[in-house]
């Protein structure tokens, strides 16, 4: 009984990885082909495994909850909270940053902790979308077609500083109350100031400045002197490299390409909302040249349902488990406030193209 509930868990918390082989397997046996690893794919795996580490590190030093707690004084702390997740999520990524500032606000005595939440999803949809390493989607559409940096935040700028201000609105409306919970204060690391530089040296890595070789560095860093870090997602990672051979497949089977900027554009999206955003990027990518449209309906993509991004689902079930009276109420609420975002968003982009 104990090996089936835990055979549950493991399904529930790895679908995407399960659902990544299962499509893997049975598209190269139908192909009769094993897929083809681009040098580009290879390098994209090594810098979020780099990238993955190096935000761990920062999470374990203690500097990026130094960070998140300093904004608990003073006044307007909702407002606060969607800017530190916003701003922070286009540095470590949307679902780092959920995961240090959700449970953060749920620590606090603030009045509609529920619709803050959901507002923080938001800002980490639409902070990570402005940067290549905001998310894995970004990244992978960045280094695969070798986008000059000022051209992608140009590209997608319109969209972050849209909902940066709908959510500053929206975060100014909420009521709290000015007792807070008394919390352990953040003691830094010495490491922590280590791992900043080397956060720099990965950004540095992604905008194509140092080569990608030098993120060897992190790696032997961590071996030697803090191992805990290298304690990461790998089953993205791997769910990563699976889709990636999807998508080789997908694209022996599927001969044409797909050229409307409005057909990828929806396509993406819908995609998007049945298995997230970034195997979505993976399986559409090598099927257009037309970027824009395919980052532009990914990072759409990652508002409305659950599955739309992962980060949906770090946010959802950190509330879920710290108020389990409240699962269908706060469920609603998620999935009309995302589906609405999702509905901006589109009208944003057929309005500015």
């Amino acid at each position: 009984m104990k090996l089936r509930a835990t055979f549950i868990d493991f399904v529930l918390k790895e679908w995407l990885l399960i659902l990544s082989i299962i499509g893997f397997v049975l598209l190269s046996l139908y192909t009769r082909h094993f897929p083809a690893f681009s040098i580009n794919e290879l390098q994209v795996l090594f810098i979020l495994f780099v990238l993955f580490v190096t935000v761990n590190g920062l999470q374990k030093s203690g500097l990026i909850l130094k960070i998140a707690q300093s904004i608990e004084k003073g006044k307007l702390i909702p407002l606060k909270l969607v800017l530190a997740t916003f701003f922070l999520s286009m540095l470590i990524t949307n679902d780092i940053a959920l995961m240090v500032i959700v449970p953060l606000t749920l620590s606090l005595n603030i009045n509609r902790k529920d619709i803050l939440v959901i507002l923080e999803a938001l800002a980490a949809n639409a902070g990570s979308a402005l940067t290549p390493i905001g998310n894995p989607q970004n990244l992978y559409i960045y280094w695969f077609y070798n986008i000059h940096p000022f051209t992608f935040i140009k590209t997608i700028s319109p969209f972050s500083l849209f909902f940066l201000v709908l959510l500053i609105i929206s975060s100014i409306f909420i009521v709290t109350q000015k007792e807070l919970k008394k919390g352990k204060i953040q003691k830094l690391n010495k490491k922590a100031y280590i791992y900043g530089i080397w956060l720099v040296i990965v950004i540095l890595i992604v905008f194509r400045i140092l080569p990608v070789s030098i993120g060897i560095g992190v790696i032997f860093f961590s071996v030697i002197f803090d191992r805990k870090t290298l304690y990461i997602d790998y089953a993205l990672l791997f769910s990563f490299f699976f889709f990636f051979g999807i998508a080789d497949n997908l694209k022996n089977i599927m001969a044409s390409k797909i050229s409307h900027s409005t057909h990828i554009f929806l396509l993406s999206i819908l995609t998007s909302q049945i298995i997230s955003n970034v195997p979505a990027t993976l399986l559409i990518a090598k099927f257009t040249s037309n970027w824009q449209a395919l980052l532009w309906g990914v990072n759409s993509g990652g508002f409305g349902s659950l599955f739309g991004s992962l980060a949906n689902l770090i946010a959802y079930k950190l509330y879920i488990v710290h108020n389990k009276n409240s699962n269908i109420i706060f469920t609603i609420k998620f999935l009309t406030i995302g589906y609405l975002a999702l509905f901006i968003s589109i009208s944003l982009y057929f309005l500015i193209h």
